[in-house]
């Protein structure tokens, strides 16, 4: 059976970094991206290099019509998925909750709830045993932010990673008798460019010293800790929700 991996968001930082390691892995990658079509063709362009096969297909996460034609367009090219990375998400403008207006906050649950809600309900009805499926795995970003809050800058992002976390666990169990192992990751401040999306885009060395070790992290060690979830070493993993954070 071919290995064949969707990563939402995979066009850069952490997406991206999945995307390298899950090729040289031996897995066939599909790299989503929402507007950024210069860096997704750059990293499939990297992968072909190294030898490994990936594609780039553009899509909203947040539109269930994109992420259908996303799964067809993988289904066409690459064969059904059997590894699932969610990786897709947002944040906006640091900003305290008495500030936050509806359309903010429908951005926020949209791009980090709901599309991984739609591309697991896809990777379920081609993995799953009960559809004539061989199994596969799942593995949704998730974020420290879930058990800190983020208060002051990203209550909303951290409440939308608490329903990820939720998710995972609930998804997990539904679908472990049907071959599909289902886990989180929980990263903490990682160098990527999404602290520019909350307007510092140096966070990380602000908050750095917060950390037990001291440093942020790189996208590639999250990246190995997805890459493992993924993989039969953790073949008896499913529920969990694992922290790469440095120890915070």
């Amino acid at each position: 059976m071919n290995k064949v991996l969707v990563i939402t968001g995979g066009s850069r930082g952490i997406g991206a970094a999945t995307a390298r390691l899950g090729a040289a892995s031996g897995y066939a990658v599909c790299i989503n991206y929402r507007h950024n079509e210069a860096a997704a063709l750059a990293v499939v362009e990297e992968i072909a290099r190294a030898g490994g096969e990936a594609i780039a297909v553009a899509g909203d996460v947040g539109h269930e019509a994109d992420v259908v034609r996303l799964f067809e367009a993988v289904d066409e090219t690459l064969g059904p998925v059997t590894a699932l990375v969610n990786n897709a998400g947002i944040l906006e403008t640091q900003m305290r909750v008495e500030d936050m207006e509806a359309a903010r906050l429908s951005r926020i649950l949209t791009a980090n709830v709901i599309g991984s809600f739609l591309c697991a309900r896809e990777a379920v009805r081609r993995m799953s045993i009960r559809h004539g499926g061989q199994g596969g795995a799942i593995v949704n970003v998730s974020s420290i932010a879930s058990r800190l809050g983020a208060p002051n800058e990203y209550v909303d992002y951290a409440a939308a990673k608490g329903a990820i976390d939720s998710f995972t666990l609930g998804l997990s169990k539904e679908v472990a008798a049907e071959g599909i192992r289902v886990n989180a990751v929980r990263p903490g401040v990682i160098y990527t460019e999404i602290h520019a999306s909350g307007g510092e885009p140096d966070r990380v060395e602000r908050v750095k010293a917060s950390v037990p070790m001291q440093r942020g992290g790189k996208a590639e060690e999250v990246a190995r800790a997805i890459l493992w979830l993924l993989s039969d070493e953790a073949s008896y993993s499913s529920g969990a929700l694992l922290d790469v954070t440095g120890g915070r």
